[in-house]
Protein backbone atom coordinates (compact mmCIF):
# COMPACT_ATOMS: atom_id res chain seq x y z
CA UNK A 1 0.00 0.00 0.00
CA UNK A 2 1.18 3.53 -0.80
CA UNK A 3 1.93 5.44 2.39
CA UNK A 4 1.26 9.18 2.50
CA UNK A 5 1.77 12.06 4.91
CA UNK A 6 -1.11 14.46 5.39
CA UNK A 7 -0.14 18.15 5.29
CA UNK A 8 -1.50 21.65 5.11
CA UNK A 9 -1.95 22.70 1.48
CA UNK A 10 -0.74 26.05 0.21
CA UNK A 11 -3.76 28.37 -0.10
CA UNK A 12 -5.02 29.42 -3.53
CA UNK A 13 -4.06 33.09 -3.11
CA UNK A 14 -0.44 32.18 -2.39
CA UNK A 15 -0.39 29.74 -5.31
CA UNK A 16 -1.58 32.47 -7.65
CA UNK A 17 1.06 34.85 -6.32
CA UNK A 18 3.77 32.44 -7.43
CA UNK A 19 2.14 31.97 -10.85
CA UNK A 20 0.30 28.70 -10.23
CA UNK A 21 -3.25 29.49 -11.33
CA UNK A 22 -4.45 26.01 -12.41
CA UNK A 23 -4.92 24.86 -8.82
CA UNK A 24 -8.62 23.94 -9.14
CA UNK A 25 -10.03 21.42 -11.61
CA UNK A 26 -13.19 21.90 -13.65
CA UNK A 27 -15.27 19.97 -11.09
CA UNK A 28 -14.17 22.31 -8.29
CA UNK A 29 -11.74 19.82 -6.70
CA UNK A 30 -8.17 20.77 -5.89
CA UNK A 31 -5.58 19.68 -8.42
CA UNK A 32 -2.77 19.47 -5.85
CA UNK A 33 -3.15 16.72 -3.24
CA UNK A 34 -2.99 17.61 0.46
CA UNK A 35 -0.65 14.67 1.09
CA UNK A 36 2.87 13.58 0.18
CA UNK A 37 3.90 10.11 -0.97
CA UNK A 38 6.49 8.59 1.35
CA UNK A 39 9.48 6.97 -0.38
CA UNK A 40 12.78 5.66 0.93
CA UNK A 41 16.25 6.76 -0.14
CA UNK A 42 16.71 3.37 -1.78
CA UNK A 43 13.51 3.84 -3.81
CA UNK A 44 14.68 7.30 -4.90
CA UNK A 45 18.00 5.84 -6.07
CA UNK A 46 16.18 3.07 -7.94
CA UNK A 47 14.10 5.66 -9.83
CA UNK A 48 17.30 7.55 -10.68
CA UNK A 49 18.96 4.44 -12.08
CA UNK A 50 15.82 3.39 -13.97
CA UNK A 51 15.50 6.72 -15.80
CA UNK A 52 19.12 6.67 -16.89
CA UNK A 53 18.87 3.09 -18.15
CA UNK A 54 15.58 3.66 -19.98
CA UNK A 55 16.87 6.80 -21.70
CA UNK A 56 19.91 4.88 -22.98
CA UNK A 57 17.55 2.28 -24.45
CA UNK A 58 15.53 5.01 -26.16
CA UNK A 59 18.68 6.40 -27.77
CA UNK A 60 19.60 2.98 -29.15
CA UNK A 61 16.03 2.39 -30.31
CA UNK A 62 15.89 5.74 -32.10
CA UNK A 63 19.07 4.89 -34.00
CA UNK A 64 17.50 1.55 -34.94
CA UNK A 65 14.33 3.27 -36.21
CA UNK A 66 16.30 5.73 -38.34
CA UNK A 67 18.65 3.09 -39.76
CA UNK A 68 15.74 0.80 -40.67
CA UNK A 69 13.34 3.52 -41.85
CA UNK A 70 10.60 2.57 -39.37
CA UNK A 71 9.00 6.02 -39.18
CA UNK A 72 5.66 4.78 -40.49
CA UNK A 73 5.53 2.14 -37.75
CA UNK A 74 5.73 4.91 -35.15
CA UNK A 75 3.09 7.05 -36.84
CA UNK A 76 5.64 9.77 -37.65
CA UNK A 77 4.25 12.33 -40.16
CA UNK A 78 6.17 12.12 -43.42
CA UNK A 79 6.83 15.87 -43.47
CA UNK A 80 8.94 15.67 -40.30
CA UNK A 81 11.20 12.77 -41.25
CA UNK A 82 13.89 15.01 -42.73
CA UNK A 83 13.82 17.25 -39.66
CA UNK A 84 14.14 14.23 -37.40
CA UNK A 85 17.13 12.89 -39.32
CA UNK A 86 18.83 16.29 -39.42
CA UNK A 87 18.39 16.92 -35.71
CA UNK A 88 19.58 13.40 -34.86
CA UNK A 89 22.81 13.78 -36.83
CA UNK A 90 24.27 16.63 -34.80
CA UNK A 91 24.62 16.93 -31.03
CA UNK A 92 23.93 20.68 -31.12
CA UNK A 93 20.25 19.68 -31.34
CA UNK A 94 20.27 18.96 -27.61
CA UNK A 95 17.36 17.36 -25.75
CA UNK A 96 16.58 19.83 -22.94
CA UNK A 97 14.09 18.00 -20.74
CA UNK A 98 11.53 15.18 -20.68
CA UNK A 99 9.44 13.07 -18.30
CA UNK A 100 9.01 9.33 -17.94
CA UNK A 101 5.69 7.97 -16.67
CA UNK A 102 6.35 4.89 -14.58
CA UNK A 103 4.42 2.25 -12.67
CA UNK A 104 5.82 0.79 -9.49
CA UNK A 105 8.91 1.87 -7.60
CA UNK A 106 7.01 2.06 -4.30
CA UNK A 107 5.18 -0.48 -2.19
CA UNK A 108 7.70 -3.13 -3.26
CA UNK A 109 6.53 -3.09 -6.88
CA UNK A 110 9.14 -3.12 -9.70
CA UNK A 111 9.59 0.00 -11.84
CA UNK A 112 7.95 -0.35 -15.27
CA UNK A 113 7.92 2.13 -18.15
CA UNK A 114 4.43 3.28 -19.12
CA UNK A 115 5.38 5.98 -21.64
CA UNK A 116 7.80 8.81 -22.35
CA UNK A 117 6.76 12.46 -22.56
CA UNK A 118 9.81 13.62 -24.47
CA UNK A 119 8.63 16.60 -26.53
CA UNK A 120 6.35 18.90 -24.50
CA UNK A 121 6.09 17.51 -20.95
CA UNK A 122 4.18 19.53 -18.37
CA UNK A 123 3.91 19.07 -14.56
CA UNK A 124 7.27 20.85 -14.56
CA UNK A 125 6.20 23.83 -12.44
CA UNK A 126 4.61 21.48 -9.92
CA UNK A 127 7.60 19.14 -9.71
CA UNK A 128 10.43 21.67 -9.77
CA UNK A 129 8.90 24.36 -7.55
CA UNK A 130 5.57 23.53 -5.97
CA UNK A 131 6.41 20.31 -4.15
CA UNK A 132 9.52 21.99 -2.75
CA UNK A 133 7.32 24.87 -1.57
CA UNK A 134 4.90 22.42 0.07
CA UNK A 135 7.71 21.01 2.19
CA UNK A 136 8.86 24.51 3.17
CA UNK A 137 5.37 25.71 4.06
CA UNK A 138 4.83 22.67 6.30
CA UNK A 139 8.19 23.15 8.08
CA UNK A 140 9.56 19.93 6.62
CA UNK A 141 13.15 19.41 5.52
CA UNK A 142 13.28 20.58 1.90
CA UNK A 143 16.31 18.35 1.31
CA UNK A 144 14.12 15.28 1.77
CA UNK A 145 13.16 14.98 -1.89
CA UNK A 146 14.56 13.52 -5.07
CA UNK A 147 14.25 16.86 -6.82
CA UNK A 148 17.01 18.86 -8.47
CA UNK A 149 14.93 19.53 -11.57
CA UNK A 150 15.55 23.29 -11.67
CA UNK A 151 19.32 23.00 -11.45
CA UNK A 152 19.50 20.03 -13.83
CA UNK A 153 17.55 21.76 -16.60
CA UNK A 154 19.53 24.99 -16.15
CA UNK A 155 22.72 22.97 -16.55
CA UNK A 156 21.28 21.22 -19.59
CA UNK A 157 20.69 24.56 -21.28
CA UNK A 158 24.41 25.19 -20.84
CA UNK A 159 25.06 21.97 -22.76
CA UNK A 160 23.63 23.61 -25.86
CA UNK A 161 27.06 25.27 -25.89
CA UNK A 162 29.33 22.89 -23.97
CA UNK A 163 27.71 19.63 -25.15
CA UNK A 164 29.37 16.76 -23.27
CA UNK A 165 32.07 18.94 -21.73
CA UNK A 166 31.99 20.36 -18.23
CA UNK A 167 29.16 22.91 -17.97
CA UNK A 168 31.51 25.15 -15.97
CA UNK A 169 33.13 26.03 -19.31
CA UNK A 170 29.89 27.67 -20.53
CA UNK A 171 30.98 31.27 -19.88
CA UNK A 172 34.22 30.76 -21.79
CA UNK A 173 32.37 29.51 -24.89
CA UNK A 174 29.10 31.47 -24.85
CA UNK A 175 28.99 34.18 -27.52
CA UNK A 176 25.66 35.90 -26.92
CA UNK A 177 23.42 33.35 -28.66
CA UNK A 178 19.76 34.03 -27.88
CA UNK A 179 16.81 31.72 -27.12
CA UNK A 180 13.22 32.67 -27.98
CA UNK A 181 10.60 30.89 -25.84
CA UNK A 182 7.06 30.43 -27.16
CA UNK A 183 3.71 28.84 -26.35
CA UNK A 184 0.09 29.42 -27.30
CA UNK A 185 -1.69 32.31 -25.62
CA UNK A 186 -4.58 31.77 -23.21
CA UNK A 187 -3.26 28.64 -21.49
CA UNK A 188 -1.95 29.51 -18.03
CA UNK A 189 -0.26 26.17 -17.41
CA UNK A 190 1.63 26.15 -20.69
CA UNK A 191 2.68 29.77 -20.34
CA UNK A 192 3.90 29.28 -16.76
CA UNK A 193 5.83 26.18 -17.85
CA UNK A 194 7.42 28.02 -20.77
CA UNK A 195 8.34 31.06 -18.69
CA UNK A 196 9.85 28.79 -16.03
CA UNK A 197 12.03 27.18 -18.70
CA UNK A 198 12.97 30.68 -19.88
CA UNK A 199 14.07 31.56 -16.36
CA UNK A 200 16.14 28.37 -16.18
CA UNK A 201 17.89 29.34 -19.43
CA UNK A 202 18.41 32.90 -18.18
CA UNK A 203 19.95 31.52 -14.98
CA UNK A 204 22.22 29.38 -17.14
CA UNK A 205 23.54 32.56 -18.76
CA UNK A 206 21.59 32.85 -22.01
CA UNK A 207 19.97 35.97 -23.40
CA UNK A 208 16.29 35.05 -23.65
CA UNK A 209 12.96 36.47 -24.79
CA UNK A 210 9.32 35.28 -24.70
CA UNK A 211 6.83 35.59 -27.55
CA UNK A 212 3.44 33.97 -28.03
CA UNK A 213 3.39 31.54 -30.95
CA UNK A 214 1.10 33.68 -33.06
CA UNK A 215 3.61 36.55 -32.89
CA UNK A 216 6.66 34.52 -33.96
CA UNK A 217 7.74 34.96 -37.58
CA UNK A 218 9.50 32.41 -39.76
CA UNK A 219 11.18 32.22 -43.13
CA UNK A 220 13.83 29.93 -44.57
CA UNK A 221 16.52 32.24 -43.19
CA UNK A 222 15.48 32.15 -39.54
CA UNK A 223 13.09 32.63 -36.62
CA UNK A 224 12.13 36.13 -35.43
CA UNK A 225 10.20 37.82 -32.65
CA UNK A 226 7.50 40.41 -33.32
CA UNK A 227 10.15 43.14 -33.61
CA UNK A 228 12.06 41.24 -36.28
CA UNK A 229 14.96 40.15 -34.06
CA UNK A 230 16.48 36.82 -35.12
CA UNK A 231 17.24 34.01 -32.65
CA UNK A 232 19.74 31.20 -32.72
CA UNK A 233 17.45 28.95 -30.67
CA UNK A 234 13.68 28.61 -30.50
CA UNK A 235 11.91 26.68 -27.74
CA UNK A 236 8.27 25.86 -28.48
CA UNK A 237 5.90 24.23 -26.01
CA UNK A 238 3.87 22.97 -28.93
CA UNK A 239 3.84 19.34 -30.12
CA UNK A 240 5.81 18.44 -33.21
CA UNK A 241 3.00 16.17 -34.45
CA UNK A 242 0.56 19.11 -34.30
CA UNK A 243 2.95 21.25 -36.34
CA UNK A 244 3.09 18.46 -38.92
CA UNK A 245 -0.68 18.06 -39.24
CA UNK A 246 -2.04 21.55 -38.47
CA UNK A 247 0.81 23.73 -39.81
CA UNK A 248 2.40 21.80 -42.70
CA UNK A 249 3.89 24.95 -44.24
CA UNK A 250 5.60 25.73 -40.95
CA UNK A 251 6.93 22.15 -40.80
CA UNK A 252 8.55 22.69 -44.20
CA UNK A 253 9.98 26.06 -43.18
CA UNK A 254 11.42 24.66 -39.95
CA UNK A 255 13.07 21.87 -41.93
CA UNK A 256 14.66 24.42 -44.25
CA UNK A 257 15.84 26.49 -41.28
CA UNK A 258 17.55 23.40 -39.85
CA UNK A 259 19.08 22.39 -43.18
CA UNK A 260 20.51 25.90 -43.61
CA UNK A 261 21.70 25.89 -39.97
CA UNK A 262 19.90 29.19 -39.30
CA UNK A 263 18.42 28.15 -35.93
CA UNK A 264 18.12 25.20 -33.55
CA UNK A 265 14.65 24.16 -32.39
CA UNK A 266 13.98 22.82 -28.89
CA UNK A 267 13.02 20.21 -27.99
CA UNK A 268 14.58 18.73 -31.17
CA UNK A 269 12.50 17.06 -33.85
CA UNK A 270 13.94 13.64 -32.99
CA UNK A 271 12.14 13.77 -29.64
CA UNK A 272 9.01 12.92 -31.63
CA UNK A 273 10.50 9.42 -32.02
CA UNK A 274 10.72 9.17 -28.23
CA UNK A 275 7.26 10.71 -27.82
CA UNK A 276 5.58 8.09 -30.02
CA UNK A 277 4.19 5.27 -27.91
CA UNK A 278 5.06 3.04 -30.84
CA UNK A 279 8.58 3.08 -29.42
CA UNK A 280 7.27 0.84 -26.62
CA UNK A 281 6.96 -1.96 -29.17
CA UNK A 282 10.40 -1.20 -30.65
CA UNK A 283 11.98 -1.14 -27.20
CA UNK A 284 10.45 -4.49 -26.28
CA UNK A 285 11.68 -5.99 -29.55
CA UNK A 286 15.23 -4.77 -28.90
CA UNK A 287 15.39 -5.28 -25.12
CA UNK A 288 12.92 -8.07 -24.22
CA UNK A 289 14.83 -8.93 -21.04
CA UNK A 290 14.90 -5.42 -19.59
CA UNK A 291 13.37 -5.35 -16.11
CA UNK A 292 11.86 -1.94 -16.88
CA UNK A 293 9.82 -2.89 -19.95
CA UNK A 294 6.35 -4.38 -20.29
CA UNK A 295 5.52 -6.65 -23.21
CA UNK A 296 4.40 -4.36 -26.04
CA UNK A 297 3.42 -4.82 -29.68
CA UNK A 298 1.77 -3.14 -32.65
CA UNK A 299 -0.69 -6.04 -32.67
CA UNK A 300 -3.06 -7.07 -29.84
CA UNK A 301 -1.35 -9.30 -27.30
CA UNK A 302 -2.74 -12.79 -27.00
CA UNK A 303 -4.03 -14.21 -23.73
CA UNK A 304 -2.99 -11.41 -21.38
CA UNK A 305 -4.59 -8.27 -19.97
CA UNK A 306 -3.34 -5.24 -21.89
CA UNK A 307 -3.71 -1.53 -22.58
CA UNK A 308 -4.44 -0.14 -26.04
CA UNK A 309 -3.05 3.37 -26.65
CA UNK A 310 -2.78 5.76 -29.57
CA UNK A 311 0.84 6.34 -30.58
CA UNK A 312 0.23 10.05 -30.07
CA UNK A 313 -2.18 10.86 -27.28
CA UNK A 314 -2.24 12.84 -24.08
CA UNK A 315 -3.91 12.88 -20.65
CA UNK A 316 -5.07 9.26 -20.94
CA UNK A 317 -7.40 9.98 -23.88
CA UNK A 318 -8.34 7.18 -26.32
CA UNK A 319 -7.08 4.45 -24.01
CA UNK A 320 -8.59 0.99 -23.46
CA UNK A 321 -7.93 -1.60 -20.80
CA UNK A 322 -8.61 -4.99 -22.38
CA UNK A 323 -8.98 -8.25 -20.42
CA UNK A 324 -7.17 -11.45 -21.44
CA UNK A 325 -10.33 -12.68 -23.17
CA UNK A 326 -10.56 -9.52 -25.29
CA UNK A 327 -13.29 -7.80 -23.27
CA UNK A 328 -12.87 -4.04 -22.96
CA UNK A 329 -12.87 -3.40 -19.22
CA UNK A 330 -12.50 0.37 -19.35
CA UNK A 331 -11.97 3.00 -22.04
CA UNK A 332 -11.70 6.74 -22.53
CA UNK A 333 -12.71 8.87 -25.47
CA UNK A 334 -10.69 11.67 -27.02
CA UNK A 335 -9.33 13.27 -30.19
CA UNK A 336 -6.52 10.79 -30.93
CA UNK A 337 -8.44 7.76 -32.23
CA UNK A 338 -7.19 8.28 -35.79
CA UNK A 339 -3.61 7.51 -34.76
CA UNK A 340 -2.00 4.09 -35.04
CA UNK A 341 -2.42 1.89 -31.93
CA UNK A 342 0.09 0.10 -29.71
CA UNK A 343 -0.64 -2.62 -27.14
CA UNK A 344 1.14 -2.83 -23.81
CA UNK A 345 0.90 -5.47 -21.11
CA UNK A 346 -1.27 -4.25 -18.23
CA UNK A 347 0.39 -3.51 -14.92
CA UNK A 348 -1.41 -2.43 -11.78
CA UNK A 349 -0.37 0.89 -10.28
CA UNK A 350 0.39 1.03 -6.54
CA UNK A 351 -2.67 2.12 -4.53
CA UNK A 352 -3.33 3.86 -1.24
CA UNK A 353 -5.78 2.83 1.48
CA UNK A 354 -8.69 4.41 -0.40
CA UNK A 355 -7.89 2.55 -3.62
CA UNK A 356 -6.51 5.53 -5.53
CA UNK A 357 -3.75 4.61 -7.99
CA UNK A 358 -0.33 6.33 -8.23
CA UNK A 359 1.86 6.83 -11.28
CA UNK A 360 5.38 8.20 -10.90
CA UNK A 361 6.62 11.02 -13.11
CA UNK A 362 10.41 11.08 -13.46
CA UNK A 363 11.97 14.14 -15.07
CA UNK A 364 15.11 13.67 -17.14
CA UNK A 365 17.62 16.34 -18.18
CA UNK A 366 20.91 14.67 -19.16
CA UNK A 367 20.19 12.36 -16.24
CA UNK A 368 17.24 11.54 -13.99
CA UNK A 369 16.62 14.65 -11.91
CA UNK A 370 13.30 14.71 -10.10
CA UNK A 371 10.25 12.76 -9.02
CA UNK A 372 6.55 13.45 -8.48
CA UNK A 373 3.31 11.47 -8.68
CA UNK A 374 -0.14 11.58 -10.25
CA UNK A 375 -3.10 10.08 -8.43
CA UNK A 376 -6.32 8.85 -10.01
CA UNK A 377 -8.19 5.81 -11.25
CA UNK A 378 -7.28 2.94 -13.56
CA UNK A 379 -6.66 5.36 -16.45
CA UNK A 380 -5.01 8.58 -15.33
CA UNK A 381 -6.70 11.44 -17.19
CA UNK A 382 -6.78 15.23 -16.99
CA UNK A 383 -8.67 15.01 -13.68
CA UNK A 384 -5.86 13.16 -11.94
CA UNK A 385 -4.17 14.94 -9.04
CA UNK A 386 -0.60 16.08 -8.54
CA UNK A 387 1.09 14.55 -5.50
CA UNK A 388 4.50 15.51 -4.16
CA UNK A 389 6.79 13.21 -2.23
CA UNK A 390 9.04 13.10 0.82
CA UNK A 391 11.97 10.80 1.56
CA UNK A 392 11.55 9.13 4.94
Amino acid sequence: MVLTQKLNPIDDATLEEIGFSWHTDSDGSKYVSDALVEITQEEAEAYYEAGNAIYDMYVQAAEYVIENDLFFDLGIPFNLIESIKKSWENDVHWHIYSRFDLAGGIDGKPIKLIEFNADTPTALFETALLQWGILKSNNLDDEKQFNNVYEAISDNFKRLVTLFDDTNTFDAHYDGWKILFSCVSGNDEEEATTRLLQQMATDAGFVTHFEYLHDVNFDDEGIYDAQGNAYEYWFKLYPWEDIATDEPELATTLTNIMLKQKAIILNPAYTLLFQSKGMLAILYELFPDSPYLLKSSFEPLQGIKQVEKAVFGREGANTKIIDADGTVEKKTDGPYDNYKKVYQEYVEFPADSSGMKYQAGLFFAYESCGLSFRKGGEILDNMSKFVGHVIV
